[in-house]
């Protein structure tokens, strides 16, 4: 993603650090001295080893219990497992601890794959995945055109109840996505739900590389622009701001920014992308547990001087909300669809000495206005529910279809 956030650097210790243990010895004239030295300097050892676990959970009592249940899976568990499992699996519970299903501890390897996916090329089936908030299932928020996805049959809104026969439910994002991606050229079975049909689907995927454009442009009847985000990664900006440029060279008279189903990305890259929309004012501004507010700004000089209408629903998440709400707010567009995800949170990635990750959750966001849209979402100016059977048995896209009537009114209106 452009202009990612700096990492937070250092050494972190992680819930398996060594306990710090104190050495020295008191050189005195006496023996006697010597001796009430050492037994001080011995209690006040014993003292810290003991009261460590107020402040942290790495202490000496946590170790010993860790080393008791190795050994006891180790004699007891039927299945041979690792070294190298066990230490991730420590990791990953006490991140899971938080209780935030948005904080994810990535391995040097897991965070390598995290990367290729933002610049936009990963070897998988060419869907973009989310988390049902009602059911805890992995859900299709998009296919990407011209991917196994796509001719395998997988829709945007199924969700995914097994993988390869192992259940998903409840599992991390990351845990999922590393499951469907894998190998060219290799098969992932998927055990699909679909809304109106009675029965599970099974549906093998052949997994190939998948170059995946965040940004689709094309222009529409009466000199409409219409321009969709996917996500918000590394390669966005760039392709925003061509796709737009295309529009415009195009003839294009009134824009329609299409968020359906974008489940965010990154900070950074949504805000340079609304500096390209936005008139002079914040975008958004961020809040931490100690009260600091980071604002983040547009200085209005490439505000949009066409007519705009923003389709989102319920798969509108996280960056593709900061962008809409900041659009509604400033009364620039009128948003069309359904209420969006409710994601008002933002999430920074810390990198660790040993090339490892974690993402936690910093701080929340506000749209210029002061809404905090968290477990809330945006509501449409206009709502418009997506008919589904219309779309996939007769390629109607009812919300864009509303989008279009929408701008042809601002366009007859001479707006």
């Amino acid at each position: 993603m452009s202009n990612k956030k700096s990492f937070l650097g250092g050494i972190v210790t992680g819930v398996l650090a060594a306990a710090l243990i104190l050495s020295g010895v008191f050189m005195g004239r006496s023996a006697w001295n010597l001796f009430q030295a050492s037994r001080a300097q011995e209690a006040a050892s014993q003292s810290a080893a003991e009261n460590t676990g107020s402040d942290t959970v790495a202490n000496q009592r946590t170790m010993d219990k860790l080393k008791l249940l190795e050994d006891t899976i180790g004699k007891y568990y039927l299945e041979s497992v690792d070294e190298q499992t066990l230490e991730k699996g420590v990791y990953d519970g006490l991140v899971k601890a938080l209780g935030d299903p948005y904080s994810v501890y990535y391995s040097a390897e897991e965070l390598k794959e995290l990367q290729d996916k933002t610049e936009g090329i990963y070897y998988g089936i060419g869907a973009y995945i989310g988390i049902d908030a009602d059911t805890s299932l992995p859900r299709l928020t998009g296919i990407i055109e011209g991917t196994p996805a796509q001719e395998s049959g997988l829709r945007a809104g199924d969700l995914l109840y097994k993988v390869d026969g192992e259940e998903v439910q409840g599992l991390e994002l990351t845990q999922v996505v590393s499951k469907v991606k894998g190998e060219e050229g290799t098969t992932v079975h998927l055990t699909i739900i679909r809304e109106g049909e009675s029965d599970y689907l099974e549906i093998d995927v052949v997994r190939r590389k998948v170059e995946s454009p965040t940004v689709n442009q094309k222009m529409l009847d009466n000199n409409i622009g219409y321009i969709q985000i996917t996500e918000f990664d590394t390669v966005t900006l760039d392709q925003f701001t061509e796709a737009l440029a295309v529009c415009r060279g195009s003839g294009m008279k009134g824009l329609i920014l299409d968020l359906r189903g974008n489940p965010g990305g990154n900070l950074n890259t949504v805000c340079d992308i609304a500096r390209e929309i936005l008139p002079k004012g914040l975008i958004v501004y961020t809040e931490d547990k100690n009260g600091k507010r980071t604002e983040y700004t547009c200085d209005g000089t490439n505000q949009i001087k066409e007519p705009l209408v923003v389709l989102v629903d319920s798969g509108s998440a996280s960056a593709s909300e900061i962008l809409a709400g900041a659009i509604k707010d400033y009364g620039i567009g009128t948003l069309v669809g359904t209420t969006t995800f409710g994601k008002g949170i933002v999430q920074r990635i810390i990198s660790l000495s040993d090339g490892s990750a974690v993402k936690l959750t910093v701080s929340n966001y506000y749209t210029p206005n002061g809404n905090n849209i968290h477990k809330i979402g945006i509501a449409p100016d206009i709502e418009e529910k997506f008919d589904g059977e219309a779309y996939y048995n007769d390629g109607v896209d009812n919300q864009l279809n509303k989008a279009i009537e929408v701008m042809n009114g601002k366009l007859g209106d001479g707006q």
